[in-house]
């Protein structure tokens, strides 16, 4: 492969003999998403494998022939074994059906998310050297900038939104079925929030969200029988495995949503009769929120899948209440899967107030720095087992995500009860979470300063009743520079930002406060948005 760096099974977190030891144990297996597509059009030809809501969609031996179509078309473009094809496509059908067709040309998918902004996406071709770029037609111009910004000659191909066909005159070439991709192999580079300003590339194997899918099932009692809403974008780990990975294991319908609204969601549960739902914290606090979706029948959800940040207590357990359904929470992230999550077994106490009981087979450890706290219950939460992935592409970030003897790291600060049940107390890193995204401070100041009036930013969290947090940038000026948010907004947008990095409240400030140190006193600027924000409640 091009791009250097962690391209087969080898992460400091595995030791030699674990993934010998991960067959026998059947979390890892020889099948692949590609063999369970095929299973599944042989066994249920007729079924529905993805629906684009409200109604259109593929069967599961239309998605395998669509998938075949597919992979014989990039291979007479001249992909095949070990080449990259980064894919920038909004939720539909067509996405999963492109991530198998490359999977079957023994490809590696470099997963863009739909809402990259140009720099964004620039960064992660230049990080991953595609050898081509895939988009849908409302990505296209972007697609083209970024491959532009990145300086790399990137041929962008377009996708059709509904048969995932590419808009070129190419012939399908015959491949050999030697060349698809093993359970063992990279399938997959994503991307995640960086602290340097930039994305890190994280690697992925199929087998370490087989065994994620493997605990999902389990949890939830899941079947092929279920039906599917997913709502979080495909290309992140969250979203990977309920909309790709576990429908596909299980042979089970999803249904996508182009872009997600609390009434497009709960009409989609009511017409399709879904089963699980699958969605970060924030979605299902709008979700719960919004008076009018109980205009809809949400009676068929049976199980909730939510992540990211805690859940209000209250309007959780009246959720359960209307619905019927089991919310069930879990802790981890892209690079280490999950480390606990809840089941429907579990007390509606432990399944709406904790992560979940800490999973054996991950090795769960509490560090302070390189020391073992674990007996104290309380500290930084590092794991090695079979749902981490293989790292960041090319080693970057080696020491900041694994410990010194190799386990690797979350950003929070956790405690572990007596029972086992994860709770997030705090963070150590600089991020912003918004509905469940990490947003890395560090790159919205780096984004903002390319503006000329600004001299020096700092990005804090704001707290916000529906986001949780929300991002707000305060800013010393040059001279006697002006600026107010929508210039600022309209400045990034011109340098294709991603809309997560915008600013959502900009205050200028004669000058930062600074620690003892010399750098800026973020707790200050975080006690000062706090009392700013009471003061707003007091005059509204």
């Amino acid at each position: 492969m091009s791009g250097g760096g962690l391209d087969t099974v080898g992460s400091p977190a595995f030791t030699d003999e674990d993934p010998t030891r991960f067959r026998a144990a059947g979390w890892w297996s020889d099948f692949t998403l590609s063999d369970a597509v095929l299973r599944n059009a042989e066994r249920s030809p007729d079924r529905a494998a993805y629906i684009d809501h409200p109604d259109a969609g593929l069967s599961w031996l239309e998605f395998d022939a669509a998938a075949e179509y597919l992979a014989g078309q990039l291979a007479g473009c001249g992909i095949g074994r070990g080449d990259r094809v980064a894919v920038w496509h909004g939720d539909a059908t067509a996405i999963h059906v492109l991530f198998v067709a490359i999977e079957r040309c023994g490809a590696v998918v470099v997963g863009l998310g739909a809402r990259a902004g140009a720099r964004e996406a620039a960064a992660i071709l230049r990080n991953s050297e595609p050898k081509i770029l895939i988009s849908d037609l409302l990505r296209s111009d972007a697609a083209t900038q970024a491959a532009s910004m990145a300086d790399l000659p990137v041929p962008v191909l377009v996708s059709d939104h509904d048969t995932a066909r590419l808009d070129v005159a190419v012939e399908p070439k015959p491949r050999s079925g030697a060349d698809q991709l093993g359970a063992d192999d990279v399938f997959l580079i994503n991307s995640t929030s960086g602290t340097t300003g930039l994305p890190k590339c994280v690697v992925h194997t199929q087998n370490r969200w087989y065994y994620f899918h493997q605990k999902a099932v389990a949890n939830g009692m899941l079947t092929s029988e279920d039906v599917f809403l997913p709502v979080i974008p495909t290309p992140f780990g969250f979203g990977l495995w309920t909309s790709h990975t576990t429908p596909i294991y299980l042979g089970a319908t999803a249904v996508i949503l182009g872009r997600f609204t609390t009434q497009a969601a709960a009409e989609a549960i009511d017409r399709h009769k879904v089963t699980v739902l699958c969605c970060v914290s924030t979605q299902l606090t709008m979700l719960m929120a919004d008076r009018a979706c109980r205009d809809y029948d949400l009676s068929s959800l049976r199980v909730v899948f939510t992540g990211g940040e805690a859940l209000p207590y209250r309007p959780a357990a009246e959720f359960e209440e209307l619905t019927g359904a089991k919310i069930l929470q879990f802790y981890g992230s892209n690079e280490t899967g999950l480390l606990s999550a809840t089941t429907v077994h579990d007390s509606v106490e432990h399944r709406l107030r904790t992560a979940g009981r800490i999973v054996p087979d991950m090795s769960v450890r509490l560090f302070d720095g390189d020391q073992d706290v674990t007996e104290t219950g309380r500290g930084q939460p590092a794991c090695r087992g079979p749902a981490t992935s293989l790292g960041y592409l090319g080693g970057t970030d080696h020491d900041k995500l694994f410990t010194q003897d190799g386990w690797m790291r979350m950003g929070d600060i956790c405690e572990i009860d007596r029972d086992g049940f994860l709770r997030v107390t705090g963070r150590t890193s600089d991020f912003i979470l918004r509905g469940g995204k990490n947003i890395s401070a560090s790159q919205v100041e780096d984004v903002a300063m390319t503006h000329p009036s600004i001299a020096l930013a700092a990005a804090v969290a704001m707290p916000d009743p529906v986001f949780g947090e929300k991002v707000c940038l305060y800013t010393e000026l040059v001279d006697a520079a002006t600026i107010d948010l929508p210039a600022l907004v309209k400045h990034l947008l011109a340098l294709g930002v991603s809309k997560e990095l915008l600013p959502e409240r900009l205050i200028v400030v004669d000058e930062l406060p600074r620690s003892s140190g010399g750098k800026v006193a973020k707790g200050e600027l975080r006690q000062d948005i706090r009392v700013r924000m009471e003061a707003d409640d007091e005059r509204s």
